[in-house]
């Protein structure tokens, strides 16, 4: 009789262990799911901040195109101001 009292208090025992790590793996999921949800989201962020960094680089490329090709111009019309500036003292009236 006791042999059997202590096979029963042994399965008891063990049956609370089971339920017991069955409870830690349930919670071990779904922190694991949750932490499968967390990266997901940190992927979407990395994709839309990277997709956001492309569009500036390409802003800022054709900006600088731009900027290039204003200076071109300011140098262009300054020579073409000096150019005229000088030919005016050459060939304006002579102080009297």
């Amino acid at each position: 009789m006791a042999e059997r009292d202590h096979q029963e208090e042994e399965t008891e025992t063990l049956r609370k262990r089971n339920a017991e790590l069955e409870r830690e793996l349930r919670k071990s999921m779904e922190r694991e799911e949750e932490m499968r949800k967390e990266l997901q989201k940190a992927w979407k962020r990395l994709r839309v901040a990277e997709e956001g960094e492309e569009r500036l680089s390409s802003q800022l490329g054709e900006l600088e195109a731009e900027a290039v090709l204003q200076a071109r111009a300011y140098h262009a019309r300054i020579l073409s101001l000096t150019d005229q500036l000088s030919h005016s003292h050459h060939h304006g009236p002579t102080p009297t």
